[in-house]
Parts: C-alpha cells; sequence; structure tokens
C-alpha cells in the first residue's frame, strides 16, 4: 500500500438510500501522456506536440518556467519544449540536425557530438554533457539567442586529467547536474568516475570527487576509495548531495560531503544483480538504471532503462524505499496511460519540476512523455439498509475500502479488494462497525 487516497465522506444512518460524494484530498498516482513527437517517427522537425520529430530525445531538464530542454542526441542539437496554454511548442535552440561536430557559436551555427545530458542553473543557463566530443558545454541565452561555449575538456581528446577549462579531459560524460552555487558534477561514464567543475572566476576547474579512473566497482568509501562502474545519471539536493545512478551496477549511489571529501554509499540495488524488485535499500533491484532526477522533498526519480519503468527512492528515516511508478518490468511500448498501464522503450531522461510533474526522454519511442498525478475517483455512498452500504467510484484501479469513526486517529478497518463490473465502476458492499461513518479508498 503506496498511498492513502483520501476520499471521506460522513454518512447519513437513515432509513432512506442516501447518495453522497467524497472529496479528494492528495492524489498520489501518476498517469503518463505523450506531449511531443510521435512514437516510432523519427526525425527533426520543429512543430506543436506530436507533429515535432526527435531522432533521440536523451537528457532533460526543466527551469523554473516550466520550459524543457532536451539533448536530441542523434540529430546533435538542443531542443526547447515550452508550454502554450495545453500544447508544448518544440524548437531548436542550438545546433543543426544532422550535422555533428564541437563548433561554438550562437543557435545553428554551433554543433554538438551526440550530446546526452542537460542541466539547467537558476539564472538560465543550460549545461550540456557533449558525449561524442568528451566536453562540457555552456548555453547561455542572449534575448532570443544562445550562445554555446565549450567550458571544459578538448574535443576528439578522451581522457582523465584534472585541470582548469580545455586541459581537463573527460570519457564519454553521460550524466550532468549543477547545485545551487553554480557548480557543476559530471559522471564521467567510461572513467567510471564523478567530476565536479567549479567556476573560478571566468575559468572552470575539474576536479575527480570520487572514484579512479578506469577503475571499475562497486565499493563504498570515500573520494577515490569509491568505485563506480558507468554511471550515467547524475543529481544533486537541496543540501549538496549527489545521487547517481550507477548504470552498470544497476544500483542507486549517495555522495555525501564531509569536509573536502565525498562519502559513497549504496542507497537502493545489488551490484549487477538485475531485477525489478520493489522494496527498501539493498533489497530491491534495478536494471541499467540511467537517468535520476530530485525533488524538493529529496525524493528521488529513476528512469530504469532496461526495465522500462519509472522508479522512485524515497527516504523513510535511516532507509529508502523504492516503488515502480510507471510502465511494467520488461514490457516495453509507447502506450499513455495511469502508472503500470503506461509503456515506454529505454528511455534515459528523467527531470522533476516544482509541482511533481515528472518529465521523461522516452528515447527510443522519440517521444517526451510528461507524468502527472492522476485525479482521484470520485466517492459515492449509496445506504442500501440499515447496516449495509454500497461504496463506488468509477476507477478501474485496485483500491481498499476504509471506514473509521473518528478521522484524528489511525483505526481503520479495511474491507477487502475492489470488484469491477462490467460498466467499469468498481464497488464494494460492506457492513461498517457502528459508529464507523467516515469512508476513504486505500490504493
Amino acid at each position: 500500500m503506496k498511498s492513502i487516497l483520501q476520499l471521506m465522506m460522513v454518512l447519513v444512518m437513515s432509513v432512506c438510500a442516501t447518495l453522497a460524494w467524497g472529496q479528494t484530498s492528495h492524489p498520489k498516482r501518476y498517469t503518463f501522456t505523450t506531449i511531443a513527437g510521435t512514437a516510432g517517427l523519427s526525425g527533426s522537425a520543429n512543430g506543436i506536440n506530436g507533429n515535432a520529430r526527435f531522432a533521440s530525445p536523451q537528457g532533460i531538464t526543466v527551469d523554473l518556467q516550466g520550459n524543457l530542454f532536451v539533448a536530441d542526441y542523434a540529430n546533435h542539437t538542443i531542443r526547447e519544449v515550452s508550454p502554450v496554454g495545453t500544447d508544448w511548442v518544440v524548437t531548436t535552440i542550438a545546433g543543426t540536425a544532422g550535422i555533428p561536430g564541437n563548433a561554438n557559436g550562437f543557435n545553428s551555427t554551433a554543433r554538438f557530438n551526440e550530446p546526452v545530458s542537460i542541466a539547467a542553473d537558476v539564472q538560465g543557463n543550460l549545461y550540456v554533457a557533449d558525449y561524442g566530443n568528451n566536453t562540457i558545454r555552456k548555453l547561455t541565452p542572449s534575448g532570443p539567442n544562445w550562445a554555446v561555449t565549450t567550458i571544459a575538456g578538448l574535443a576528439g581528446n578522451a581522457g582523465s586529467t584534472d585541470g582548469t577549462n580545455g586541459s581537463a579531459r573527460f570519457s564519454d560524460p553521460s550524466g550532468i547536474t549543477v547545485d545551487a552555487s553554480g557548480n557543476l558534477y559530471v559522471a564521467d561514464t567510461y572513467n567510471s568516475t564523478i567530476r565536479k567543475l567549479a567556476p573560478v572566476g571566468t575559468d572552470w576547474v575539474v576536479t575527480t570527487i570520487a572514484g579512479t579512473a578506469q577503475t571499475y566497482g562497486s565499493s563504498d568509501g570515500a573520494n577515490s576509495a569509491a568505485q563506480f562502474q558507468a554511471p550515467a545519471g547524475i543529481t544533486v539536493d537541496s543540501l549538496g548531495n549527489l545521487y547517481v545512478a550507477d548504470t552498470l551496477n544497476s544500483t542507486i549511489r549517495k555522495l555525501t560531503p564531509d569536509g573536502t571529501n565525498w562519502v559513497v554509499t549504496t542507497l537502493a540495488g545489488q551490484p549487477e544483480n538485475f531485477g525489478s524488485t520493489d522494496g527498501t535499500n539493498l533489497d530491491t533491484q534495478f536494471n541499467y538504471p540511467y537517468g535520476i532526477t530530485v525533488d524538493a522533498n529529496g525524493n528521488l526519480y529513476v528512469a530504469d532503462s532496461f526495465n522500462y519503468t519509472i522508479r522512485k527512492v524515497a527516504p523513510e528515516g535511516a532507509n529508502w524505499v523504492v516503488s515502480t511508478l510507471g510502465g511494467a518490468a520488461l514490457s516495453p511500448g509507447a502506450k499513455d496511460g495511469l502508472a503500470a498501464n503506461a509503456r515506454f522503450s529505454s528511455m534515459v531522461g528523467i527531470a522533476v519540476d516544482t509541482s511533481t510533474n515528472l518529465y521523461v526522454g522516452d528515447t527510443e519511442n522519440r517521444t517526451i512523455r510528461k507524468g502527472y498525478f492522476a485525479p482521484t475517483p470520485p466517492l459515492t455512498i449509496v445506504l442500501a439498509d440499515p447496516n449495509t452500504v454500497v461504496v463506488s467510484w468509477p476507477d478501474v484501479a485496485i483500491y481498499t475500502v476504509q471506514t473509521n469513526s473518528d478521522l484524528m486517529t489511525t483505526n481503520w478497518d479495511s474491507y477487502g479488494g475492489t470488484v469491477t463490473t462490467s460498466n467499469g465502476t468498481n464497488s464494494v458492499t460492506v457492513s461498517p462497525p457502528t459508529g464507523n461513518l467516515f469512508f476513504r479508498l486505500l490504493e
């Protein structure tokens, strides 16, 4: 039971049938819908909603105004997906589709080579892990234009050297995030390390904060004593903690700052033990998790790529509880729908906005998906006889009906699962204990 959908109603006991509606309080399940692109159709066209085309949307981020920015890997471009009323308008803001390169410049004169991850800071600047170039790029807004510069690494030169600006080296950087102070953190995938880019004046100083280049493993520990195996996703919370999707280990790792050190721990998953098990801490399983993001409450959301699912990793005391929010393990597809009814295909990027809406770069489907809280169904309560009521709701999801005599207590009585009738309405007939006049659905 993952969440309580509070749909409560005081039942007026009388000899006459009584019809009433419950009131929704806080829905907790996600419905996923396609907001841009069309599944199975590749291209680079700008446009509105399903008229737009993507080639391989991977990294995705959302700014404070609710605009999305996408690293369109195979098009070698950066795309913007902006909400306009109920529509989503897609434009290309940097790079030219089908023309890879490493040129800096404005808008379409800039060139990228397989950009894979993207992050936005509070000033509206964008940062890109330019995978094929082994560089980190910055996009600075200038009126309607975007100026692209290379801030670290040297195109065509892979390596693991720390240093300043172009003297630093990366090897297939796949994940990028930015903290509140403007520091960047990169999941340097082929090096299996985590790197920090600190702004110093107009320079960027690159250091390795965890892992050792070309040394693969799953060890926890501080700084270089920790080991990763092709980490691809990274995010940072409001306290400066880092979270990493350690892809080939199929684990979720945390990097906690401790003075000048970074302490690495494994929060969830089992190294190289692939699966889809929900649960707590190391009893859980992932299958090549790729994208990762964090909300304001410290909840993590993971694009579990080879499971084709969206997972949540929620802190509960000292534990981390993993649940599946969308999709069904090992069941790829392109279906919109509620929770497990939705289908994804090898998605890579994931972002969360201030309203806890999720955005997914559904890579193999070549679409952008949105996950939002599904509205809870209205609860109808009908008195069948003086001791029996029929509770029903127009929703085919599985809930348990509960009753209580006092909203100030947790003494709720359950009445089993749901019954789906031929017209799609769920209903349960219950004989609540005397005085149990409040009803709710437990998801």
